[in-house]
């Protein structure tokens, strides 16, 4: 690891103009558990580090009528233990609080992790699943990306050079919903998923029909998948097996897993077969008003 500058700014503008000066050779600094690790390792050669937690926008967690907004530095440790996350949004919760362990979650962010483009990224189908939104500051000004289309490859995304997560929005909850994840690794911390799945559902007046759904999928595809086919298999059903089974087919049918010391490709792709419809039962258990324990 060879020297590089620092700066910490504290407010956005400063921020802004210090990543976009050093032409793509700036790397920001929030809770630093992956950068850290990739500057050690030399994967990262960065000129100038900019640390982003002396910003008031980023560490920002808030709730009311539209929705949760979640600042992009903000510890994982705040957003699942924050009272209005643990009441309406229990799949965020499934998800933020397997980040690493004890330890890693008082410092990794939700947008950390989001930033980091891992495809095996935990947070990543839940986001996907809430209908969530990113939203970026730059030279260029203000734009919003939804959760499924940030990630481009593994390690990459949207941001060019300069800009910013700020901040993400999540809707508020709809009348008789649910979201839920899981997870499949071999220990139940400090390890990498084999394969995530995320789901949120919406029931219609009679608290029976499905009218909305969401499913995505991680560690089976060059970035987290956000799959619309199992989503729609589940519109106008009752949530049977029958549902479950069309829209664990679509998800395999999206999954393109690879095989690797964690697992093989057919493995990666019967599970998303079983978690995607563990997890929707768990989602529509949840809408129903029923408890729901995260299990991973």
């Amino acid at each position: 690891m060879r020297d590089f500058a620092y700066a910490a700014p504290t407010t956005l503008d400063a921020a802004i103009a210090a990543l976009a000066g050093r032409n793509g050779r700036a790397r920001p600094f929030a809770g630093g558990t992956d950068l850290l690790v990739q500057l050690r390792v030399g994967r990262l050669d960065p000129e100038l580090v900019v640390d982003l937690k002396g910003i008031p926008e980023l560490n920002r967690l808030t709730y009311d009528a539209r929705g949760l907004r979640i600042g992009a530095a903000v510890p994982c440790h705040r957003i699942y233990d924050h009272p209005d996350v643990k009441a309406h949004y229990a799949g965020l919760v499934d998800s933020v609080s397997i980040v690493g362990g004890i330890a890693i979650q008082g410092r990794a962010s939700l947008g950390g992790n989001l930033c980091n483009a891992a495809p095996s990224g935990d947070t990543i189908p839940a986001l996907i699943a809430l209908g969530a939104v990113a939203v970026v500051r730059g030279p260029g000004g203000e734009r919003r990306i939804a959760a499924e289309d940030f990630c481009t490859a593994p390690g990459r995304t949207c941001l060019t050079p300069g800009e910013i997560l700020v901040e993400l929005e999540i809707p508020a909850p709809a009348t008789y919903s649910g979201a839920h994840y899981q997870r499949f690794i071999p220990r139940y911390e400090m390890d990498i998923a084999v394969v995530g799945v995320g789901a949120s559902v919406q029931l219609a007046s009679d608290r029976r029909t499905i009218a909305a759904a969401r499913v995505a999928l991680a560690s089976v595809a060059p970035t987290p998948l956000y799959v619309a086919a199992a989503g729609a298999a589940l519109v106008g059903t009752d949530g049977g097996e029958a549902a479950l089974a069309r829209a664990a087919e679509a998800a395999q049918a999206a999954a393109r897993p690879i095989s690797d010391m964690r697992g093989s490709a057919a493995q990666r792709r019967h599970l998303v077969g079983v978690f995607t419809k563990r997890v929707v039962q768990g989602a529509l258990a949840r809408a129903r008003g029923e408890v729901v324990h995260a299990s991973h």
